[in-house]
């Protein structure tokens, strides 16, 4: 069964799944890069084709907006891919294996690294807006804040653990820049995070539990940090742990559980992170995900009305 990032078993969390995660088959991230590159290509096309038309607005890649969003999406993708694929391959079965924590941290970092000194150095962008307080230049300090942003947005990819979960979260976090990109004439931007949006809806479709595939690396590792670049792009880095919210729940119920056990020696929660707990509890797996689908919407909305207010 699954080990605990402690390293035990994870007692709680195997008798709830049993044998069920090793029948799902994983990589259904691939449904979301496919269709994201396709689409966009196929705008791209259309424009081209009909330049002088109502399609020539259908092209929405452009250098200032949505280049380096789609340029980390499909990286971040095909990376994930390589870690999905190694996992199935060195065992057989979908549990275990893949590329080590360190590895997956070290690349995220890089990406972050990458990102930070471009968004610095080319775009020559150092100042960050905090919503109702004001706008403050923070130099060469914007470099490591995109690294560690990246990183913990990636952290977040731990919500993929049941049946549509994952795809309603990124849905609602993705449809919250649209709006916010829209209101700021970023428009190329804001169909980029409408055609993941749509996307994902579509691999909703597809998933409503039970669900026929689980989104996994191929698919997490790339909405996550696509919605850090995102989030710098918009200016929205401090709202993001609103639009975000579930993930940093998540997140923060991973560390506190392991803050716990640690010093003093008991658990807060029944497993994590938090989903499984409420499974624990009692909870029937469509129920949590649908209420977390609803906190997950909500904080979206507060996320972008303190975003178009701030």
């Amino acid at each position: 069964g699954k080990k605990a990032i402690s390293g035990e078993d994870a007692v709680v969390f195997n008798s709830l799944h049993k044998e069920r995660e090793t029948k799902v088959p994983r990589m259904g991230g691939l449904l979301i890069l496919v269709t994201t590159v396709f689409v966009i290509f196929l705008f791209y096309v259309i424009s081209f084709l009909f330049p002088n038309s109502l399609f020539a607005n259908f092209n929405f890649l452009s250098r200032s907006q949505t280049w380096l969003p789609l340029f980390t999406f499909i990286i971040a993708c095909l990376f994930g891919l390589l870690d999905d694929i190694l996992v199935v391959s060195s065992l057989g079965k979908y549990i275990g294996g893949g590329l080590s924590f360190k590895k997956r941290f070290l690349v995220v970092a890089l990406i972050g690294l990458i990102g930070g000194i471009w968004f610095y150095q080319k775009l020559g962008w150092d100042i960050i807006s905090i919503p109702l307080i004001g706008h403050f230049s923070i130099g060469i300090l914007y470099v490591p804040l995109f690294v560690v942003v990246m990183i913990a947005s990636w952290s977040g990819g731990i919500i993929d653990g049941l049946d549509g979960l994952s795809g309603g979260a990124f849905a609602s976090i993705f449809g919250a820049f649209t709006i916010i990109a829209f209101s700021q004439g970023k428009v190329d931007l804001a169909t980029f995070c409408a055609v993941i949006t749509g996307t994902l809806f579509a691999f909703l479709w597809f998933n409503i539990p039970p669900a026929r595939f689980y989104m996994t690396e191929v698919g997490i590792l790339g909405l996550t940090t696509t919605m850090a670049v995102v989030a710098f792009l918009t200016d929205s880095v401090f709202v993001l742990p609103i639009i975000a919210g579930l993930l940093v729940v998540e997140v923060a119920s991973v560390i506190t559980q392991l803050l716990s056990k640690k010093f003093r020696k008991k658990k807060i929660f029944l497993s994590t992170p938090i989903h499984h707990h409420f499974e624990a509890i009692g909870w029937p797996t469509y129920k949590v995900v649908m209420r977390f689908w609803v906190v997950g919407i909500v904080l979206a909305i507060v996320g972008v009305v303190v975003k178009l207010i701030g």
